[in-house]
Parts: C-alpha cells; sequence; structure tokens
C-alpha cells in the first residue's frame, strides 16, 4: 500500500474529510475515498474517524491506498443493437442505462462486454483492455448511436476525423425552458469543475476548447425540443453548455435540477446521427437512430400541458 499525508491548510479548514481527500488526490473518486475511510485506512491526527468530520487548519491526515486492481472486461453473451458492421467497424445503437465500458462500479454489463462477445474479442486495442474498440462514448443515461472499430488502423482515422471536427454527431434533447434563439452557438471551453471532480464546467480546471450548435425543433409548455450537433466533443459537452444557458437538459440532475420532476432516469438526451469517411473504401457514411420510447412517451407527457 502506498500513503499519503495531507496537512490541512486555512484555505480547507472547515471542508468535509472525504472531500478534502478527493478533491487532493484526482485519481480517488469520491465513493473510493469513503470507502477508505470505512475500511479504517484514513487518520486524522493519528486517529480513524468517519467520513463526514469537518477539518481544522493544521489537522494532519494520513492514509493509505492500496494497491491497483487491474481490471479487464470479460465476454458476456449481452443482446446489442447492431445498426451496421462489417470488417473494419459497428455502428451500434446504445440503450438507455447501460455503460459503455467497465470501470469501478460498473465492472460488468457493459457495452464492451457485449461486445467482446459479439466480435470474439476483434475488437481495436488502441484504448487497452478496459475500452477495446471504443472510438468515442456516450454517458450512460445518454441513447443513441456509437462506433466501434475492429482494428487499430480503423480506430486511428476515424479517431483522426474526430480530432478534425469532421465527424458528423447530432443529438435530440428536450431542455427546460426557451432556448434564447431558435438557433445559435455556444462557445464556451469546457474543463473539470473546480468543487466537484466528476463534474465538468465552463472555464473548469485545465479548461478545451468546446463548440454545440442548436436548433430548437418545437416549442412545448416549460419545454423546448432541440437539435444539438457537436463541433468538438468534449465530456457532457451538450448537457454543460444546455446548463449553462440557463436550460439543463430534462432529467438531468447532475447540471441541473438535483430532483427528478419529470419521470426521467437521466438525461432526455439522444445520440440521433452519425456520419464518418469509411477508414477503407473512403465513402461518406451517415446513420439515424430513431427516438427510444422513454423519449417520445416524454414528449406525449409534454405537449398535453
Amino acid at each position: 500500500m502506498a500513503e499519503e499525508y495531507i496537512l490541512v491548510s486555512e484555505e480547507n479548514a472547515g471542508e468535509r474529510l472525504d472531500k478534502l481527500i478527493a478533491n487532493e488526490i484526482p485519481e480517488l473518486s469520491r465513493n473510493a475515498v469513503q470507502k477508505l475511510i470505512n475500511d479504517s485506512l484514513v487518520f486524522v491526527n493519528s486517529v480513524a474517524v468517519s467520513k463526514s468530520v469537518k477539518l481544522k487548519k493544521g489537522d494532519e491526515i494520513v492514509f493509505e491506498i492500496p494497491e491497483p486492481v487491474e481490471l479487464k472486461a470479460e465476454p458476456q453473451n449481452i443482446p446489442v443493437e447492431i445498426v451496421y458492421e462489417d470488417d473494419d467497424l459497428l455502428v451500434v445503437n446504445k440503450p438507455k442505462g447501460m455503460v459503455v465500458h467497465p470501470a469501478p462500479g460498473n465492472l460488468d454489463g457493459t457495452l464492451v462486454n457485449a461486445l467482446l462477445y459479439h466480435c470474439k474479442g476483434r475488437l481495436s486495442g488502441i484504448n487497452g483492455v478496459i475500452r477495446p474498440g471504443i472510438v468515442h462514448r456516450i454517458d450512460k443515461d445518454t441513447s443513441g448511436l456509437l462506433i466501434v472499430a475492429k482494428n487499430d488502423t480503423s480506430h486511428a482515422f476515424l479517431a483522426e476525423q474526430i480530432k478534425e471536427h469532421s465527424f458528423k454527431r447530432e443529438y435530440r434533447a428536450v431542455v427546460v425552458g426557451r432556448m434564447p434563439n431558435e438557433k445559435g452557438t455556444v462557445d464556451l471551453p469546457l474543463g473539470r469543475s473546480r468543487n466537484d471532480r466528476k463534474k465538468q464546467a465552463v472555464n473548469g480546471l485545465n479548461p478545451r476548447n468546446a463548440v454545440t450548435h442548436y436548433e430548437v425543433l418545437e416549442h412545448f409548455n416549460g419545454f423546448d425540443y432541440c437539435r444539438f450537433s457537436l463541433e468538438t466533443g468534449r465530456t457532457h459537452q451538450i448537457r454543460v453548455h444546455s446548463a449553462a444557458l440557463g436550460r439543463p437538459v430534462a432529467g438531468d440532475t447532475v447540471y441541473g435540477s438535483p430532483k427528478n420532476t419529470y419521470s426521467l432516469s437521466g438525461q432526455c438526451l439522444h445520440a440521433a446521427l452519425i456520419g464518418f469517411i469509411h477508414p477503407v473504401t473512403k465513402e461518406y457514411m451517415e446513420f439515424t437512430s430513431e427516438l427510444p420510447d422513454y423519449f417520445t412517451q416524454f414528449l406525449n407527457k409534454i405537449s398535453k400541458k
């Protein structure tokens, strides 16, 4: 085990123990920190304390981090909708609620587990054993299309299109409130939030250029149904940019209201279209995905208000 030491500064006085450690040690999630505390591996002034203890200036925190356990994705016979497949790539229609790749807390049941079974392990290895074939990701509670590479050559070719902003991605979303204009562009850099390492924020830590285009497709009472297209592909980009306009995606309890009052399990956001140049044939290909049931049911619900 590796031992860590933190001396509480005046600036951090009054902070909760678990929050301070998670902020100071970026590789540890808050849940991981809480597990260390519950396992009596964290000491404040040589005493094991609870996760919610408020710290004082000069407190000495000592804790041990167990050696990491290497994660490995295993094939699982999980049904997954394949929209297109050839020897070089697949286009998958991911359902809402499915995690893309294994991570602590979601070690199986992911899209990668399903793809390893479906492809008999024939996926690109550029992103390692946990994310084989994954060229780009969408959030657990975002449904829709994403592309998967079967070999490293295809992966590199597709990833370059994303980098050069020539990879076409369109989303459908319902946002809370009326958008400022019928059409518009949000050009606000995004980085990790200074207050919550699991969130992104406008002008956060190490911000990167982020551009989102939107168009209102239909107005409802208290909601707008919109098309979003990505010029860049930052983590949570549409969700953060929408929230920055004061129009969070309906059901998004991370960047919108913490209480989900819309009978939605997560954000109402669907990856409806992707377009790209095929890595071998060099032909442009485009695929669309119809709105899933949860989305259409919500549109019907708000249309009756």
